[in-house]
This record gives C-alpha cells, sequence and structure tokens, in this order.
C-alpha cells in the first residue's frame, strides 16, 4: 500500500463520519453555499504573467511542521494584500494539519478565488466545500476513476465552482476529457518517494492540448525554477513551503511576482 493509498483508506472512513453528522440539505442552507463564486479561470485569462496560487500549509507528512508560528488568517490577510492570483487553503487534518474552519474563517474576507485542497472522493465534500466558502476544488487523478473524475467535477460545477484537476504521471492522462477538466494541475512531486522534479511539468505539458490552463506544483523555489518552467507554457504556478518558510510573506510574494512577471 502507497501513502495515496493509506491516505483513501482514511478519508473513506471521513466521509462515513461526515454523512452520519451532516447532509447535503444542511449544508445547502449555509452562509456560503448560494454566494457566487470567485472565478480562477478568469483570473488568470486575465494576467499577463505568471499566475500565482499562494498555500496556507502549517505541515505536510513529508516535511513535519512547516509553520510553526501558523495563523491562518494572518497568512490570508498577508497573501490578499500582496495580490495573489488565488489561495490554497488545506483542509486534510491527518496528515497536513489543515482545517475546513481555516477555509470557512478565511471565505469571510476573500478577495481571491479560494480552492479547497483535500483528497475529495465524494459529493458530500463538494458540497461542504461549496457551504464553507471554496470557489475551487481539487479533485486528485491518481485516486479517482475517469467516471469518479467526471461525476465529481459535474457536482462541483452545478455549486458554481471549477475544478483543478491534478496528475503526477502520464499514466493518468487517458482518463482526462480536456473538454470537461480545462484547469489542470501538474505535481512535480512523486508520490511514491516524495522526491520533486520539475521536468514532470515539462514531459506532461507537451501531452495536454491548447487553451487548457496549466497548473505547475510542488518544488518551486527561485528564479530559476520559474525560468525553468516558463518553457513549458505553464498559467500559474502553486507555492506553499517556500512560502511559509520565508521571513517576511508579502516580500517573497512581491519577489515571486517579479519573478513570474512575463515583461521583457
Amino acid at each position: 500500500m502507497n501513502f495515496l493509498d493509506t491516505i483513501l483508506k482514511t478519508k473513506k472512513e471521513e466521509v462515513r463520519k461526515l454523512k452520519k453528522e451532516s447532509s447535503i440539505d444542511s449544508f445547502r442552507t449555509s452562509e456560503f453555499f448560494n454566494s457566487k463564486s470567485l472565478s480562477f479561470k478568469n483570473e488568470v485569462r486575465q494576467n499577463k504573467d505568471i499566475s500565482i496560487v499562494a498555500e496556507i500549509k502549517k505541515a505536510s507528512p513529508s516535511k513535519g511542521i512547516i509553520k510553526s508560528d501558523f495563523d491562518h488568517l494572518q497568512i490570508a490577510e498577508s497573501y490578499f494584500e500582496a495580490g495573489v492570483n488565488a489561495v490554497s487553503i488545506l483542509t486534510d487534518i491527518q496528515f497536513f494539519q489543515g482545517n475546513i474552519q481555516y477555509l470557512n474563517d478565511i471565505a469571510k474576507i476573500k478577495r481571491s478565488p479560494l480552492l479547497r485542497k483535500d483528497f475529495i472522493i465524494d459529493e458530500i465534500q463538494i458540497i461542504e466545500a461549496k457551504a464553507n466558502g471554496a470557489d475551487i476544488i481539487l479533485l486528485i487523478a491518481e485516486a479517482l476513476s475517469n467516471g469518479q473524475i467526471k461525476e465529481l467535477s459535474s457536482a462541483a460545477y452545478e455549486c458554481g465552482m471549477e475544478v483543478l484537476l491534478e496528475l503526477h504521471s502520464e499514466d493518468q492522462l487517458d482518463k482526462i476529457d480536456f473538454g470537461i477538466n480545462e484547469i489542470i494541475g501538474i505535481n512535480n512531486r512523486n508520490l511514491e518517494d516524495f522526491k520533486v522534479d520539475l521536468g514532470v511539468t515539462t514531459r506532461l505539458s507537451r501531452l495536454i492540448p491548447e487553451g487548457v490552463i496549466l497548473v505547475s506544483e510542488s518544488g518551486i523555489q527561485n528564479k530559476e525554477d520559474i525560468d525553468f518552467l516558463r518553457s513549458s507554457n505553464i498559467n500559474a504556478i502553486l507555492v506553499g513551503e517556500s512560502i511559509m518558510r520565508s521571513g517576511n510573506i508579502q516580500s517573497k510574494i512581491s519577489e515571486l511576482k517579479s519573478w513570474c512577471s512575463n515583461e521583457s
């Protein structure tokens, strides 16, 4: 059993518990459920530069605690003030020390689209995401069948949200209908050993149709990394750890913006 299998086994138990404690109808009465979502797709297409998805990330299974002085609202406010194009919020409790409440709290002050980053395997998690203020949900191709990707994407669209469909290897490409999933995340981290290879974005980007929004994820640390990825015609980067470890979030975002600029 690899690490993803371990996570999904836990997630199935969490979903069973969620269905016992809540119902889809109960989520539909929440303050955010009927509010209009912010569009990440529009944000990217209007941006002349490489867009930045800044992640709020306290910990990870491979690195442990990343930011000990963690204050999700303070981090989010810094991101909004710095003008990031979207904010990714980890809501998985057991493996990443996230929480759905972080999403709900930040949704009250949001100025950019919010991505619920979790291991989503059931429609009720999508309804829960919308009810807590998400504008985008993450789906992971390796965790889902072709049919599940279509069904969960459709459920998100019905709620007015967008989908970032993430893959880690070429093996997952035949699951994807690019007419349905127009925002693709290419994760450079190997699910087996957690090693990072930015070449994954380079390889996979060549196999994805033009017009699809490409987001490169994991292992992006410096200007050289972004310059390397630029040749893959990416539209956005998702960065978490390097921002979390920086001493000054706004300064780090400013630096990232300068590296992501397409001005000659």
